[in-house]
């Protein structure tokens, strides 16, 4: 098959290209590389099966053009990170809703099937475990722009599935929580790649407010692997998805094994939120996704656990350094 990818350099679309072109599929990645990397694609670099498009999902033309031959689009590009998001929120939400609607609009003159990546930021504050797809949302204030990320993906998920409903366009949204692995950066506050870093530094691990906030971390593969059975599953169409691992972790929890994977002697340091993001931040002390639904749907629910995810950025880091 045709496949675009938008945001095809950064750390997800990168690892789903691969498996794509290794499947046998024809791939356009576009991507504007302000926090994808060409290197990213470096495993392809010379394949007849990928072409990239330096570019932006908000030109409509540019888009326009590429989704008019392809059979799938998977729609990732978007302003991701918290810090990023805290640092840039009026460009983070045009660029998240405005290149949704883009996607949308040219994914709908030929009704190509359409995933548009969303985030488990979208639960908010909600306290009812674990999520589900059907739940209610609960979204902070608009005074603390941390929000305005999970709103901005609210938005694009309603529009999606108005797509879908009033013109018949086949969409599938995927809520992705707290995915990693190998390539991704700590660049923009993910919180994995900055552990490890640090701890081959011999730095101090910076968790911010008491550590005692839990995540679920998914590994890229197990993420990626979810996406192509997704896409072969008509069944799959016009819903949402939690795509993640239900293996919870505290923050603090996290920083103690990534020490104890790294053989390193960094110390733990708490840090006041106050002290990293701008005013306007607000955490959640608990994600915990309900992923039955997928396991229903495509027969597989992301498992990979937290130490194989550690141990292959790890190496990664390592090989990086000559280590």
């Amino acid at each position: 098959m045709q496949i675009l990818i938008t945001g095809g350099a950064g750390f997800i679309g990168s690892h789903l290209a691969e498996r794509l072109v290794r499947e046998g599929h024809q791939v356009t990645v576009l991507d504007d590389l302000s926090t994808g990397r060409r290197e990213n694609l470096a495993a392809l670099e010379g394949s007849n099966a990928l072409r990239f498009v330096e570019g932006t999902i908000l030109d409509a033309d540019m888009v326009g053009d590429l989704a008019g031959g392809v059979d799938v689009i998977f729609h990732l590009a978007a302003a991701v990170g918290v810090k990023k998001i805290m640092d840039e929120p009026s460009r983070s939400i045009l660029t998240n809703v405005g290149g949704t609607e883009t996607v949308l609009k040219a994914a709908l003159r030929r009704k190509t099937l359409t995933f548009v990546a969303s985030t488990s930021e979208v639960y908010g504050k909600a306290k009812k475990f674990p999520f589900s797809e059907d739940d209610d949302l609960t979204i902070g204030a608009t005074k603390n722009l941390r929000w305005s990320y999970a709103c901005a993906k609210t938005l694009d998920e309603f529009l999606a599935l108005a797509y879908a409903r009033e013109e018949g366009l086949p969409v599938v949204i995927p809520r992705f929580f707290n995915t990693t692995g190998p390539r991704q950066t700590g660049r923009y506050g993910m919180v994995v790649p900055n552990f490890i870093e640090a701890a081959l530094d011999g730095r101090p691990l910076m968790v911010h407010g008491t550590g005692e906030q839990t995540r679920c971390f998914g590994h890229v593969a197990d993420v990626v692997e979810a996406l192509m059975r997704l896409m072969a599953a008509p069944e799959a169409r016009g819903q949402v998805f939690n795509v993640a691992n239900d293996q919870e972790v505290s923050i603090k929890g996290l920083a103690e094994r990534v020490i104890a994977q790294a053989g390193s002697r960094s110390e733990i340091r708490l840090v006041p939120y106050d002290t990293v993001y701008p005013e306007g931040f607000e955490d959640m002390e608990r994600r915990l996704p309900d992923v039955t639904k997928l396991q229903r749907t495509i027969g597989f629910r992301p498992t990979r656990g937290l130490d194989e995810i550690i141990g292959d950025i790890l190496a990664e880091k390592r090989a990086a350094r000559g280590v």
